[in-house]
């Protein structure tokens, strides 16, 4: 398959009606987990990258090419995705490279900000974006778990995210709904009613993030519901680091990262194709 846009994964997704898998990774071996496992379930998908991961890197192209180039020799259609992005320089940057690194779209999250900013700012990086021939993720509000207006009991107003929508020109909005970043237990409980009536009222696809603390049945009625876009990152961190803790408590002497790193790679692999086939199968 060929390296895809977000436009083309995440409208294709709504047309028919699924969800669409977006993964966040640091690690090349991450990404090739998540690669080899929407291959493993069949499904199209999103590889993100956060703005924290790019600048845990030494330079945003290196983990953007390998990104670019495992989708290219992907067995199903991947798009590149940079997420969470708050620093206006930054993200012009990326939207510069994005050609050249394969960048299908950016989320530019500007909302710890007043409204008013948030939505000038975010207006005026999409209209960057749209000039690229990139889609922009935006976000009305925090996610619950950064300190923002989104804690839990917090929910988007349908009113305002019409609004927002409206003044920004975004093809993507993250709405909260019950969710929060950095889970490590699966007890998040989503507000389908909330997600069946944003759907119905804002014009772009619906984007929940904070997934890996939302239970598998749950993904599944969101997507229903609405959903369309399924941001996944701490879980397969959940998974991975567990398989690193059991794979050098086995072989204590091991110094090859090789012997050890393929176990890890093979766990979050399993991980990815399991979510991807409750999300988009």
């Amino acid at each position: 398959m060929t390296l895809a846009t977000t436009a083309d994964i995440v409208g294709g997704a709504v047309t028919r009606g699924a969800g669409v898998p977006a993964f966040n990774v640091i690690t090349i071996e991450q990404a090739e987990a998540v690669v080899l496992g929407v291959a493993d379930a069949a499904v199209p998908a999103l590889i993100q990258v956060s703005q924290n991961a790019l600048t845990f890197r030494h330079g945003m192209a290196p983990l953007l090419a390998a990104c670019r180039e495992l989708a290219r020799e992907a067995a199903v259609e991947i798009a590149v995705h940079v997420d969470h992005l708050d620093d206006p320089d930054l993200t012009r940057a990326v939207l510069e490279r994005a050609e050249e690194l394969g960048v299908g779209s950016v989320m530019f999250d500007k909302a710890a900000a007043p409204h008013a900013e948030n939505a000038a700012l975010t207006a005026r990086i999409a209209q960057d974006a749209h000039g690229r021939g990139r889609w922009i993720e935006g976000e009305l509000g925090e996610v619950g778990g950064k300190g923002g207006a989104h804690a839990p009991g917090v929910r988007t107003d349908v009113a305002e995210a019409q609004q927002f929508v409206g003044e920004t020109g975004v093809d993507l909005l993250a709405v909260a709904v019950g969710s929060s970043h950095a889970m490590t237990e699966r007890t998040a409980v989503l507000d389908l009613d909330l997600i069946a009536r944003l759907s119905a009222a804002v014009p772009v696809p619906l984007v929940l993030h904070g997934s890996s603390g939302v239970p598998d049945a749950a993904l599944a009625d969101a997507v229903a519901a609405g959903i369309r876009k399924v941001n996944v990152g701490t879980a397969l961190g959940i998974v991975g680091t567990a398989a690193l803790r059991r794979e050098l408590a086995e072989r204590p002497d091991v110094v090859d990262p090789r012997s050890y790193l393929r176990g890890v790679r093979a766990a979050i692999r399993d991980e990815v194709a399991r979510l991807a086939a409750v999300v988009g199968g």
